[in-house]
């Protein structure tokens, strides 16, 4: 009776199997949809999004939900794929180039970050970022992006997606993004939005000081933009899917910016032609870093956040 017993708490006490992980994850994502629904509806965005932010001890963080007019095998295809983050990152108007390289059975997707306007990839911050499938079940994908050094001194980037489908063959997507700034950094960031960026806003709103809701600023609205930026990249990829292959890239930029061009306030940097431009000459320096992939890593410098 005795050994029973042992057996059976030892039994109960195993820990859970990552199949069990993933569904408690999945039921999770999907309970959360009813909650947010309201918000995907009634937003600023005009457009099933849901964005939520924070800023903590150097911790900037923001949350996005929304819905995706793709079937999730589509999404969980895609997204599953480290090189499509490549093609996905790049339309962000900050990010020069991307590499996908996998080592040892890891993969890093490798981002250069630099300034809004053209710079070479030599020009630019080089963050590296370790790419893993958390969970890719029939109803569940879960991806993780995460690198411990960014530009201007920035520490521990992180990239999570999550998506579940829904019965009308669309997806609910959950995507996070954040970041952690030491003292230095924070010195330095704040300096930045006092003066150069001052005018630069996020999102979300807050209590201004004759306490009326007033649009974010600073590392927060920062981080929002950002998080905005890479979102819409997603839908934009996922869009051109529908397209032939040749014709893809120029689906995804045009579309990108089109789509950034909603919220000039918070996201417009460039003109249509000059962005188009830019974003053209960094897809050959792109395929030319992919070519000599073995020659070793291209030197970067910091950049500024546009």
């Amino acid at each position: 009776m005795l050994l029973i017993l042992v057996l059976a708490a030892l039994f109960l006490a195993a820990p859970a199997s990552a199949d069990e992980v993933s569904s408690g994850a999945a039921k999770a994502l999907l309970a959360k949809y009813p909650s947010v629904l309201p918000k995907l509806q009634h937003n600023l965005f005009g457009a099933p999004i849901y964005l939520d932010s924070f800023e903590n001890k150097g911790t900037a963080e923001v949350d996005m939900y929304g819905v995706f007019n793709h079937p999730f095998h589509q999404v969980k295809d895609a997204l599953a794929v480290p090189a499509n983050w490549c093609d996905i990152t790049s339309l962000h108007i900050n990010i020069k180039a991307c590499t996908a390289k996998q080592s040892g059975g890891t993969w890093q997707v490798t981002m250069y970050s630099g300034r809004k306007y053209y710079q070479p990839p030599g020009d630019a911050y080089p963050l590296k970022l370790a790419f893993r499938v958390v969970a890719q079940q029939p109803d569940y994908l879960s991806v993780a992006l995460q690198g411990d050094q960014g530009p201007l001194r920035t520490k521990d980037h992180r990239i999570r997606l999550e998506a579940v489908p829904l019965d009308d063959g669309k997806s609910f997507i959950h995507f996070s993004y954040s970041y952690r700034t030491g003292t230095m950094a924070t010195m330095a960031i704040k300096s930045y939005f006092a003066t150069i960026a001052r005018d630069k806003v996020g999102f979300s709103t807050v209590a201004g000081q004759d306490g009326r809701p007033t649009l974010v600023t600073g590392v927060r609205g920062a981080v929002e933009r950002n998080a905005v930026r890479y979102y819409l990249a997603l839908e934009c990829f996922l869009d051109a899917l529908q397209v032939p292959e040749k014709e893809r890239f120029e689906r995804r930029i045009s579309e990108w910016y089109d789509m950034t061009a909603r919220y000039p306030r918070q996201l417009k940097e460039l003109e249509k032609n000059e962005y188009l431009t830019n974003k053209r000459r960094e897809l050959q320096n792109q395929l030319a870093l992919k070519k000599a992939a073995g020659a070793g890593p291209v030197a970067g410098k910091n950049n500024e956040e546009s």
